[in-house]
Order: structure tokens, then sequence, then C-alpha cells
């Protein structure tokens, strides 16, 4: 399969990604766990999809799952990864390597452990550009300034053959999205590419993100723990929790009405502007207890050791995802 027919491939299908009961699996010296638990999610051509939860929940997982990046073993795999019309957990090595840095890319959460230390940065994304286009040393290296003169980082040129240990943070970031994105790809998995930078750096690389998002296309999966980056940023979001897929909503429904309590507590955690401290009450709302082990995992909904609306039934059986129409899914009992 060439990277003309992965294209092909995949402009035959509305969904540019389809995650159908996908399951990530790991075997450990102290048993086998499952990390991501019969995730179903789509992402549609264009749109910036929003993943969030706490630090554990499994979205970095699910996102190095579809690029298939993970080691197996230790890590199994379980459902379907759609991308178009193709299965990539059914891809040989070689075909999903005409898939990854192509027509999928992602940018790492932080670029320094992400960037070939003894590499310049121009060499490295015209090595990308050169294996997947099929263009000359030369044409890459052109490719590969222009590509950092349009993430905006000073003297290209010169940028270009400088090694990533000289530049900031803000500025090797921008080098990531800008290998990310010279190839042009459909899909760009974004893991927290804002953790490691202060506000105002945060603030110019989603702006430049979604720039070039217009200008080439792209469908964004925007992976991060920040609920204020996804009010900003995408237009529908879906919600983790140990694993599992707890809630899905347009964003605007999600800060209007969370369904679950989960995502309540989620937002009822932000801070307010303006909020005034009154005595005996408490600023911010907090849940209590820890994410479980996936060791130990409780029985029944594993939220319902933390939550304030818990019921009888959650503690001997799981819920399914509840589809309630107008894009809102919702896997918990209050609402069946």
């Amino acid at each position: 399969m060439s990277a003309t027919g992965v294209q092909a491939a995949v402009s035959q299908s509305q969904a540019i990604l389809a995650l159908q009961g996908l399951r990530v699996h790991f075997q450990t010296y102290e048993g086998r766990v499952t990390a991501v638990d019969g995730v179903d999610l789509e992402v549609q051509r264009g749109e910036t999809l929003g993943l969030v939860g706490e630090s554990g929940c499994g979205k970095s997982v699910t996102a190095l799952s579809i690029l298939r990046l993970l080691p197996s073993p230790p890590a199994s795999f379980e459902g379907r990864i759609l991308f178009g019309d193709m299965d990539l957990l059914k891809l040989s090595p070689e075909k999903i390597r005409l898939i990854r840095g192509n027509a999928i890319s992602m940018i790492f959460q932080e670029p320094m452990t992400s960037l070939n230390p003894v590499m310049t940065v121009g060499r490295q994304i015209a090595e990308a550009v050169r294996l997947h286009q099929g263009v000359s040393a030369q044409e890459g290296w052109e490719r590969a300034v222009d590509m950092l003169r349009l993430v905006q980082i000073p003297s290209p040129r010169q940028r270009a053959r400088e090694y990533p240990h000289r530049m900031s943070g803000g500025m090797r970031q921008r080098a990531m999205i800008a290998m990310a994105l010279s190839c042009h790809p459909q899909l760009l998995l974004a893991d927290e590419p804002t953790t490691a930078l202060d506000v105002t750096i945060q603030a110019q690389i989603m702006d430049l993100m979604l720039r070039l998002k217009e200008e080439f296309q792209t469908s964004i999966v925007l992976i991060t723990h920040d609920l204020g980056l996804i009010a900003e940023t995408a237009a529908r979001v879906a919600v983790m929790y140990a694993g599992q897929l707890v809630e899905e909503a347009g964003v605007k429904d999600l800060f209007r009405q969370p369904l679950h309590p989960y995502t309540q507590g989620l937002l009822g955690s932000i801070p307010v502007i303006g909020h005034k401290f009154e005595t005996g009450r408490r600023l911010l709302q907090e849940i209590p207890g820890v994410v479980p082990s996936l060791l130990d995992m409780p029985p029944g909904c594993p939220f319902h050791p933390r939550c304030s609306q818990v019921m009888e039934v959650c503690s001997r059986e799981a819920p399914l995802l509840l589809d309630k129409g107008e894009g809102r899914k919702v896997r918990c009992w209050l609402w069946r």
C-alpha cells in the first residue's frame, strides 16, 4: 500500500477515525491490567475532539494505540481502530509505518524527549518528508525550512541547522508541530501539547495549532486534563475515567449540564475568577478518594467509591454507555 493508497482508502469514509470496543491490556509482573476498557469513539473530518480525564485514565494509551506505538508484548489489543476503511490493528508493521507520521501524526507532551538530540531540527523534519513523500534531500530540506517559517520560528533557515538543546521549550514545541504537519496529515493526535509551557506560550501554541488545522484541513484529537483549554479549542469532548469513556457531548452542552458525577466533579474543581471567599464555604469542590488501581478495580461502576450520588446498583453492576441523543452519551445508572 502506497501513501497515495492510504489517502484514497481514508477518503471513502465520513468519520476519519472510529474506535470500536477498543481494549488495551498490559501483562505485568503483578498480573494483567486493562488500561483502556471498551472505548467507542469517532472523530469526524475537520473537527477538534477533546479527550480529558485525570492522569492514568487511559488517554495517552489510547493515542499511542492508534499509532501502534505500544510494544506487543507486553501490550495486547482487542476491538477495532478504523482509519477510514482500514483497521489499523490488522495492518502489518510495514503498512502502519506508511501511515504513522504521514496520514496520522502525533505531538508528544515533552518535545525535548521526543526530538533526537544528535540531529539538527531541520534534518529531522526533512527526513520525515523525504521518507513519506518520496522527495529529494534538497526538497525535504526546503520543506523543513518552510514549515519552521510557517510555525513562526524566527530565522527558520538558521534554526533548521541547530540542535534541539539550543531552542527554548516553546520553540521546540513549534518544531514538533512543524514536523507533525510537514506531510499534511489528515489526523493529528496532540498529547498534552502545552503542559510544559508557560501560560503565554500555551496560548500561542494553541492558536498556531488551530490556524494550521484550518489551513491543512486536519482533524485534531486534543488530549489534556485542562478543561479550560478544551472549552476554548474543541467542538466536542469525551471524558475518560479508569480506562472507560464515561461521557461524551458537545463542549457547550458539557459545560452547561454535565451528566456524569465525575464530569460534575471535574467542572466543580475549576476556580472561577471573581468568586469571593465566604466563611464556612468551600472555594472549590473536590472529588474524594483516589483513582482505583488497575490491578484492583472495584466491582460495578469504577467511580462508585468516590461518587456522591452512589446507589446500591452501582456497586453490583457496571453501567453501559447510554446514548441520550443529540450527540450526548453517558455511562451512569442515574440516567437509566
